[in-house]
């Protein structure tokens, strides 16, 4: 068989279902392991800031004292690393069973919704904002308790 019917044969059972899926099932592994490295990156770069963040803030204490704006700053970096690890286990499942885990998601989704209440300023926001909020973190809940009471079953 020459160089150019194989490339032919190749070409076609490339362009088969077969063959087809199996190239997306390649590209969606090597997406998936991309992003994973991409978000040990994320992780890593927040550990750092938080570090550099706690240094600065205890060795430099603001005249107003440290508790009053630090604390929700710190807070807020510490959850954003949780929410880093979170996703990474998202990706991390998703190579490993080829699913996408509602429960996991829907809690990520709670821990960003919390950082986001945690570091949140309550004079700048509005109050459909914070009703926009409650909606989020009340849906996810319910969300939440539905995938766990199907989970159990």
């Amino acid at each position: 068989m020459s160089g150019f019917q194989k490339l032919v044969r190749r070409v076609r059972w490339q362009l088969s279902d077969r063959g087809f899926v199996k190239g997306l099932g390649k590209f969606e592994e090597l997406t998936a392991k991309i992003l994973s490295i991409a978000m040990v990156v994320v992780v890593m770069v927040t550990i750092v800031d938080l570090i550099l963040f706690l240094s600065t803030s205890l060795f430099n204490p603001s005249p107003a004292g440290f508790f009053s704006t630090t604390l929700s700053e710190i807070f807020g970096l510490f959850l954003s690393v949780l929410i880093a690890l979170e996703i990474l286990e998202n990706i991390t499942a998703y190579l490993k069973q080829h699913v996408v885990q509602v429960e996991l998601v829907v809690v990520t989704s709670l821990t960003a919704v919390a950082r986001k209440i945690i570091i949140l300023d309550l004079e700048k926001v509005s109050g459909v904002s914070l009703i926009g909020l409650a909606i989020a973190i009340l849906s996810l809940s319910i969300s939440y308790w539905i995938v766990r009471r199907v989970h159990r079953r």
